[in-house]
């Protein structure tokens, strides 16, 4: 026999995988290679994204008890030579620790992998089997896809957490100050189509939220709801609602003395912009003047307390039963907008606003197949 050649095959990591693993470490989650590739070519592609450590070997894990597995699988961050069994047994450990687990796989041998996973993430080019047993199929074969899917996520469900914050502690702060106020004075403080009206105008910036801005550190790691947290909130920033509320009732009926409609005109003012208040200042733990909202969500905002604020002095104001307040009166509803603005900027620093549960551990990813593992 005469040796006439020598032939050699790559298969390099796509020249993006070191920067998308290294985004997706700054997101708190950590990325795992497991393959059923020999020892020394597993290493290599692993080196050359940024992973390092001793690999883990099949023969290591077949030997492994369930326990000693799970020690070690939260600290190895190469797997090779490893069999399907081997992979489902090393996603079960991980999530034994406490993870939330996506693997992503695209042959045959991934299949049993892809249905133990959480998440079972596969891509348009993998195998018909593989396919089928994913949850999820990316059209592009990329990590980048799969950050760009947990930034989105991460900010879908931020959003929604500002939502049901702000809304259930100004629905609360409007309860109450509604009932004291029917209570104490000798009138009704607001006919019921003006309340429909308030409930309409105020209602549609939150409409608006899921187009928000989420600030950086909203987006660096998972997160749990706390309902408990959701309480405090609704409790303690509700009550400052109910104060101004129940101090700007005092200071219209008892200091400027005003009549029926201008009462109700001037209440309903303060009712609707405190509540556009509230959200531009309670959706960041920031400073409100430091988190950019949305330009959707701003403009929503200014267009509704201008409307609100002009509806007094407009043809409409009649059939809603207002009457227009002099401008004292329009500049001490200004004056109470600034003193809430600053008492709920001074609160934040007690009580942050976005304060709702963290993952007390990180996410992790794997793959030749591989796995995304979020820690709860």
């Amino acid at each position: 026999m005469t040796l006439v050649g020598l032939l050699t095959f790559q298969d390099p990591p796509k020249s993006d995988a070191a920067q998308a693993i290294g985004r997706l470490a700054r997101m708190g989650i950590g990325v795992r290679l497991i393959t059923g590739d020999n020892r020394h070519a597993a290493t290599h592609i692993a080196r050359e994204v940024g992973l390092t450590g001793e690999p883990m070997l099949g023969a290591d894990i077949a030997a492994c008890p369930d326990a000693d597995l799970a020690a070690r699988v939260g600290d190895t961050a190469v797997f090779a030579e490893v069999d399907p069994t081997q992979k489902e047994r090393v996603l079960a450990a991980l999530r034994s620790r406490g993870a939330v687990v996506g693997f992503i796989g695209d042959g045959i041998n991934d299949s049993p992998a892809l249905h133990a996973a959480d998440v079972g993430i596969s891509v348009d080019t993998a195998v018909d089997v593989a396919k089928q047993a994913a949850a999820i199929v990316l059209l592009e074969k990329s990590l980048d896809v799969v950050a760009d899917g947990v930034r989105l996520g991460r900010r879908t469900f931020t959003n929604t957490l500002k939502y049901i914050r702000v809304n259930t502690s100004a629905s609360f702060g409007n309860v109450v100050s509604m009932s004291v106020a029917t209570l104490i004075l000798p009138f009704l403080p607001l006919l019921p189509r003006q309340v429909l009206l308030l409930n309409f105008l105020s209602d549609i910036p939150y409409t608006t939220i899921s187009t928000d801005h989420a600030d950086a550190e909203q987006l660096q790691q998972p997160r749990t709801v706390d309902v408990r947290a959701i309480r405090r909130f609704m409790l303690v920033y509700g009550t400052i609602s109910i104060a101004f509320d129940l101090a700007a009732l005092a200071v219209l009926r008892w200091w400027w003395h005003t009549p029926t409609d201008v009462f109700r005109a001037a209440w309903f003012i303060q009712f609707t912009v405190t509540e556009i208040i509230v959200l531009m200042v309670l959706r960041t733990n920031r400073a409100f003047l430091r988190s950019r909202p949305s330009t959707i969500l701003l403009g929503t905002g200014a267009l509704l307390a201008a409307i609100t604020v002009a509806l007094p002095y407009s043809p409409l104001a009649r059939p809603l039963g207002f009457a227009p307040p002099p401008l004292p009166v329009l500049a001490t509803l200004a004056a109470f907008g600034v003193v809430y603005i600053v008492v709920n900027e001074l609160t934040k620093r007690r009580f942050p606003p976005d304060h709702l549960g963290i993952a007390g551990e990180r996410c992790q990813v794997g793959g030749d197949g591989g796995s995304l593992v979020e820690r709860a």
